[in-house]
């Protein structure tokens, strides 16, 4: 028997981010997080929101299946000094999501630009 998912079913994983309820803080990190703890404070150099209705979108994937894509974040404060490789995106108690993005040497009290990029969950058939 084949198998196969509705874009409905598939958009669970993605609304997990794009349909919660609370904030969600995004953060470039300088290593792989494991927990919410070090996306926004062991491994942070800055942070900002994603705002869900217009930087958060879900559409048909480019292979098959659906995609998020988050959109390009300018001028975001850097905390912390050092270099971002990793984005985390968090709810108020856990780390969501992580992904891998350009390496970039960040300097304290500067400003980072995040580039967009997206995730896709392609369908089982």
């Amino acid at each position: 028997m084949a198998k196969a998912a509705s874009a409905t079913y598939i958009d669970g994983a993605h609304n997990v981010i794009k349909a919660n309820a609370g904030t969600i803080t995004y953060t470039l990190c300088s290593a792989q997080p494991t927990t919410r703890t070090e996306a926004v404070t062991t491994f942070m150099l800055a942070s900002t929101t994603l705002d869900k209705t217009t930087e958060i979108t879900l559409a048909n994937g480019d292979v098959s299946g659906r995609k998020m894509t988050i959109s390009a974040k300018t001028g975001v404060s850097v905390t912390n000094t050092g270099t971002g490789n990793h984005v985390a995106i968090c709810d108020a108690s856990n780390l969501l999501f992580v992904t891998t993005v350009t390496s970039q040497a960040v300097s304290a009290g500067g400003t980072v630009d995040i580039g967009s990029w997206k995730n896709e969950i392609t369908a089982v058939a």
